[in-house]
């Protein structure tokens, strides 16, 4: 088993901090979900914990493995790659061409199309749209292909920024579906995600974060009810918090 963790992050834009020393740890094999309102840090943290974004302070592992502020090249070789909100295909690029991004930062162009052939074999829908660009695929697919892609350097971990944004509610079950899978192959999963009430039981581990702080570190099973869910979440009124859980 291989754990991520990252210590104390300290990170933000310019001279504004964002992140004030949250710390995360999280096992391969699970999920750990992120939750809390908009502006609260969820996505500048995984961007550090990425490599996207320089941590100021604090430190990212995977099990002895240091990996803060390397470049974000070393660290997917590493095991860590980060899935962006919407995914983040290349609209103009073919199917094919998006996988083979995956691949960048791997060093053996063969092992790179072997991985990708059997990829595709999981995602029959792609390999029958390996020619068309992505940018003309649904939102479904194009987040099918994007998850396809984050698995073609073979990630020991890998970071979800909102996988469920803009998708309908039958693709938002089928989404989280697959993402859930990925945990039978030994992955694990960090992921940020606003619909609370789809992905709180998906989740092994929770961290709730309100004005760049962890409010909140536990199971699904240490919270009582959605109304404790409303006092922690720090900042909003229990209408914005209702809607969150919706």
């Amino acid at each position: 088993m291989s754990r991520l963790i990252a210590s104390d992050i300290v990170t933000g834009y310019g001279k504004q901090e964002i992140v004030h020393g949250v710390s995360l740890t999280a096992d391969s094999g699970e999920i750990t979900c992120i939750f809390g309102p908009n502006g609260c840090g969820k996505s500048t943290l995984l961007k550090a914990i990425a490599g996207a974004l320089p941590a100021w302070r604090g430190e990212v592992r995977i099990d002895e493995r240091a990996l803060s502020n390397l470049p974000a090249h070393m660290i997917v070789r590493h095991g860590l790659v980060m899935m962006p909100q919407g995914g983040g295909v290349f609209p103009r690029l073919t199917v094919l061409e998006n996988l083979r991004m995956g691949g960048y930062a791997v060093v053996d162009g063969r092992l790179v199309e072997q991985r990708i052939e059997t990829l595709l074999e999981e995602y029959p829908s792609l390999k029958r749209r390996t020619t068309v660009a992505a940018g003309s695929l649904s939102g479904g697919e194009q987040m099918m292909l994007a998850l396809a892609r984050a698995l073609v350097s073979e990630p020991r971990f890998i970071l979800l920024d909102e996988p469920s944004a803009g998708l309908s509610p039958a693709l938002v079950s089928q989404t989280l579906e697959r993402v859930q899978a990925l945990t039978r192959h030994g992955i694990g999963i960090v992921m940020v995600e606003q619909n609370i009430r789809e992905a709180l039981p998906m989740a092994d581990r929770l961290y709730i974060l309100a004005a760049g702080e962890t409010r909140f570190e536990g199971t699904p099973q240490d919270v009582r009810d959605d109304a404790q869910l409303m006092e922690i979440y720090m900042g909003q009124d229990s209408a914005s918090a209702t809607d969150a859980l919706s």
